[in-house]
């Protein structure tokens, strides 16, 4: 008599067997049994071979959706030696995945940016006004590629900043009237920042070419105005959205206090959107358009772009 073998689970479920999943997938998965309670905080999880055995896949794949979930604050001590834990602060302020409350860009970009950098193929699209925080942001996974970590096989960035040859909306001088030069020292003091932030990640990334053998591409295209809001696409499963709320602010001008109308992107308060096995329609429908919106824009009406005064 023929008897199918089956596999026990982890938690003690017996499942057949079927297709590999992928790394989010098992992620979807973990972070449901975390915020369901069936994984309780200070819990110590599985190891990477009984859960790389449960849901079938390579246990690269395991560390890749433990990293995710690290970085989403749900799970810490994540490494090759000994299982993760379950994080002590659970609740939708204290986390970053599906749910979570929205917060300033400085602190929300960065922990998405490095989950997305543990998958093999890694695709960013931002559109900004700057690349400051994307910059910054991009900090992170650079050092854990670089300390052996993670090891991407490629990665695709895309920056869609404003033209250097439109009058922006914002950063704008308050009064222009009694001096009209005014203008222009804002403008080239924007461009010089677009510019360096803009060399800075270009560099950074492709330099993983040489020291990793990482297949980096990055590209660069001007817009014909002013983005009101900031977005970032994360391997087509993520839309992070902010708003630029312009305000009157003084800032250092070629040693010169003005009066200008300006919006502190670092600080402006990214909203999460999420396409997974877990997210509302909604939230995947928003990814969907969004990525859509911004191919739309980069194969029309933008153009080339040259990181130069």
């Amino acid at each position: 008599m023929f008897v199918e073998r089956e596999r026990t689970a982890v938690d003690g479920r017996k499942s057949s067997q079927r297709p590999q999943r992928s790394h989010h997938e098992v992620a979807d998965v973990l972070r449901g049994r975390i915020r369901s309670g069936e994984l309780r905080p200070g819990q110590r999880m599985p190891t990477q071979a009984k859960l790389a055995d449960e849901f079938g896949v390579e246990r690269g794949a395991v560390r890749q959706a433990l990293r995710i979930l690290q970085s989403e604050h749900l799970l810490t001590n994540v490494s090759k030696g000994s299982p993760a834990t379950v994080a002590a602060r659970q609740g939708a302020s204290a986390v970053g995945g599906p749910g979570a409350a929205p917060r300033p860009t400085m602190v929300e970009l960065a922990p998405r940016i490095s989950a997305a950098f543990a998958a093999p193929q890694v695709r960013i699209d931002a559109l900004c006004l700057t690349s400051v925080s994307l910059t910054l942001a991009v900090g992170e996974p650079l050092r854990e590629i670089h300390a052996g970590r993670i090891k991407p096989a490629r990665v695709d960035v895309r920056v869609m900043l404003p033209s250097r040859d439109i009058p922006l909306a914002f950063p704008t001088p308050v009064d222009t009237l009694d001096d009209a030069s005014v203008d222009g020292r804002v403008q080239r003091r924007w461009l010089a920042q677009r510019n360096a932030q803009g060399q800075v990640l270009k560099h950074n990334l492709l330099a993983l070419r040489s020291t990793h053998g990482v297949d980096v591409h990055v590209s660069f295209r001007a817009l014909p105005f002013t983005p009101p809001v900031k977005l970032y696409l994360l391997n087509g499963r993520e839309a992070l959205f902010a708003y630029y709320t312009v305000q009157r602010r003084a800032a250092e001008v070629d040693s010169e206090q003005l009066e200008m109308y300006d919006a502190e992107g670092t600080q402006s308060t990214l909203f999460a959107f999420e396409r997974s096995a877990v997210a509302a329609p909604r939230d995947t429908t928003f990814v969907e358009q969004s990525g859509l919106w911004f191919n739309a824009l980069w194969e029309t009406i933008s153009s080339d772009l040259l990181l130069t005064s």
